[in-house]
């Protein structure tokens, strides 16, 4: 039997080798995210469940290759980009990367006013959204990099509410079991669309630079604290995959939840129509009750939190690595200027999209179309750097990651070309 104090140290350990790929893997759960996952609920019931088990290897996959071109390189991705491939090639990247997260941003930034404003009814929405995106500017300004990691990580756990709505419900847990492992797919536009939906804010291009990023930043926080130059062994690199696999498995386990929620207790009481998270937590509170939609509720607040941050400064990292600016989150603000600038006027631009008339669902729509072009494109180049001796040295890919990076590649460029087909 172990001790209190040591069962205490052993949990502490655990806790303290988790960071890039449990942040990463979080914030991919975000308002926009949930709302995707939350019509998938309660259109479909349980029977887009399995989707959680299918995409979990695919996403752990190429996440940490990710992980391992910020290790090996020493570089985001966005630097390594622009060495290996024509400048054109990541001009429109950036094209596309930058409209798809500002609005991302602002879809978040507006699902987080409206629930807010669901909790407290008083106070109007676009308050809550102003003072939600001032709180987040000077969090990202004013910490430092260490700072910001710990609170980040532990903003994570916010989404473990998710796990607890079921059981202040009615759930049939072997329907649910059934639903899991044996997949009912039907094959009509509405339900494909669904599936094209799920993959597009799982497997999302802004995490493929957030991850190799902070990558980064953790091997710079590692070299400050050494007396001789610190270079990452794979002691380090074992510590990496095992962060990026709880990441990715703690992403698609709250993404299986609010699938469960909805479906079990929307879907089987006639509400097929949920458009925003604020609707899906409204139609929870006379269906489950109080417990349930505030844990919802407050679920949704806690992960705009955690992912907006990500998702800002993915986008400031592109731009500052494509323009050679100084970045990171480690630096001060008068070290960095256009690194936080950038970050201040993503933020500011998604907040002002509530007040140009575009809608959170449009946003969502029109950052879904992009990630869903861009994606494909990204996990090909990925997987192109991840097999180069030159690049990665003894660090390139196993087999088994070729295989699951070749079906992700597969499966997302099917899921881009579904995308267009739907839309025309």
């Amino acid at each position: 039997m172990l001790k209190r104090s040591e069962e205490k140290i052993s949990f502490r350990k655990i806790v303290k080798m988790l960071g890039p790929g449990l942040i990463t893997g979080a914030s991919d759960d975000d308002p926009s995210g949930i709302a995707t996952y939350s019509q998938a609920g309660a259109q479909y019931g349980l029977s887009t469940l399995w989707t959680a088990w299918v995409t979990f290897p695919l996403m752990a996959a190429i996440q940490e290759m990710c992980a391992r071109i910020g290790l090996a390189t020493g570089q985001g991705l966005t630097s390594v980009l622009k060495q290996h491939y024509p400048r054109w090639v990541l001009y429109v990247m950036l094209l596309f990367s930058a409209p798809a997260i500002v609005m991302n941003i602002g879809a978040d930034i507006a699902g987080m006013g409206a629930v807010a404003n669901l909790i407290v009814p008083g106070i109007d929405a676009a308050f809550f959204s102003v003072s939600f995106t001032v709180l987040l500017l000077i969090f990202i300004v004013f910490f430092s990099y260490h700072k910001i990691a710990a609170v980040l990580k532990y903003l994570a756990m916010t989404l473990l509410v998710y796990l607890l709505v079921p059981f202040f419900t009615k759930t049939d847990w072997q329907a649910v079991f059934i639903a899991t492992f044996i997949p009912h797919i039907q094959f009509n536009k509405e339900y494909l669309g669904i599936l094209v939906g799920i993959l597009g804010t799982t497997i999302s291009p802004y995490l493929f630079f957030w991850q190799t990023s902070m990558e980064v930043e953790e091997m710079n926080e590692k070299q400050k604290k050494q007396t001789k130059i610190f270079v990452a062994g794979h002691r380090m690199y074992r510590a990496m995959r095992m962060d990026v696999n709880i990441g990715m498995l703690f992403s698609n386990v709250v993404m299986f939840f609010i699938i469960l929620t909805t479906g079990a207790v929307l879907a089987t009481s006639g509400v097929h129509k949920i458009d925003t998270v604020e609707q899906a937590a409204q139609a929870l509170r006379p269906l489950a009750g109080d417990m349930a939609y505030y844990l919802f509720a407050f679920g949704v607040i806690g992960t705009g939190l955690l992912a907006i941050p990500v998702l800002s400064g993915a986008l400031s990292y592109i731009f500052s690595e494509t323009f050679n600016l100084k970045m990171g989150l480690d630096k001060k603000f008068h070290d960095a200027k256009w690194f936080y600038i950038i970050i201040g006027i993503s933020l500011i631009a998604g907040l002002s999209m509530n007040y140009l008339g575009i809608s959170p669902i449009k946003a969502l729509l029109y950052s879904a179309i992009l990630y869903g072009l861009t994606a494909p494109v990204l996990i090909a180049m990925i997987m192109h750097i991840c097999n180069n001796k030159q690049i990665m040295g003894e660090h390139i890919n196993n087999t088994r990651a070729n295989i699951l990076g070749v079906a992700t590649f597969v499966l997302m460029t099917v899921a881009a070309v579904a995308l267009l087909y739907f839309m025309v």
